[in-house]
């Protein structure tokens, strides 16, 4: 309390803080406040140094990867050149530490890595989409990949294409990939489906619905076609993908020849 002198008599002035828990003085909430700082700080070196301890665990991983690229790309000259100037590889490396951030609570810091990356690459990869080893992606610019999508191992993804979802409801609205797929460039897989094992998605096609696995999907939006395909080896052909619509003319003008050679012979 506060002690005044007012005509020889004393006085007593309350404090403003006699009648408040001790708990409540500025000076204990200062120190409740640095205790929780450093909780934080000690938290953050900890997360930190198991995120490191993984991207050390995770060397093979990204050996497997720069040697997957340079199966994949006869244009790869040599790991030096793959680590330096493959914009994919770089994308890939961005999302194992933004993702592990992700994991821990780190959202904001997470996004900031994923945005970096998309400014330095031209790939757009959230931190929270879960990815295998083995990935590729060639060329990379205008690559998206959403929040809840998965990606097995060993796939192959080419520029311009999406991995999306459709309407604003949460939880998984994206696709999950199986392993040894083949996304061509412009592909756009939008929804909470499957992409089977060794499937094929050609160039330009929209798929909204489930592709079994070895097969191909084409067009807009994209139809099935059973193929057969090695899971040892990965076909990269973007080119050679058989037309159903063109299957289904051509099936259509022959029973139209035929029919007019009856009606022909029937005149």
């Amino acid at each position: 309390m506060i002690i005044s002198l007012s005509f020889g008599q004393k006085s007593i002035i309350n404090s403003p803080y006699q009648n408040k828990s001790e708990s409540e003085r500025p000076e204990r909430r200062f120190s409740k406040e640095l205790d929780t700082v450093s909780e934080r700080i000690k938290s953050l070196s900890r997360d930190i140094t198991e995120i490191i301890k993984e991207l050390r665990a995770a060397s093979n991983d990204i050996k497997y990867d720069i040697n997957q690229i340079r199966e994949r790309d006869p244009a790869a000259s040599g790991n030096l050149e793959v680590m330096l100037l493959y914009s994919g590889f770089h994308a890939s490396l961005a999302h194992r530490v933004s993702h592990a951030l992700h994991l821990r609570g780190y959202t904001i810091t997470a996004r900031a890595i994923s945005q970096l990356a998309k400014f330095l690459t031209g790939i757009e990869i959230h931190p929270a989409a879960t990815i295998g080893k083995g990935l590729f992606i060639d060329h990379g610019s205008g690559v998206v990949i959403g929040e809840t999508a998965v990606i097995g191992d060993d796939c192959t993804i080419y520029q311009g294409a999406t991995l999306g979802g459709t309407g604003k409801h949460v939880g998984k609205r994206h696709p999950t990939i199986g392993n040894n797929v083949m996304i061509g460039a412009g592909a756009k897989v939008l929804g909470p489906f499957k992409v089977g094992d060794n499937a094929k998605i050609a160039a330009g096609a929209v798929v909204l619905s489930e592709v079994p696995e070895n097969s191909t999907a084409v067009g807009i939006p994209a139809r099935i076609i059973k193929k057969s395909c090695d899971s040892r080896t990965q076909d990269l052909d973007q080119i050679h993908i058989p037309d159903p619509i063109a299957k289904e003319i051509i099936e259509l003008s022959k029973r139209l020849c035929e029919l007019e050679r009856v009606l022909t012979l029937n005149s």
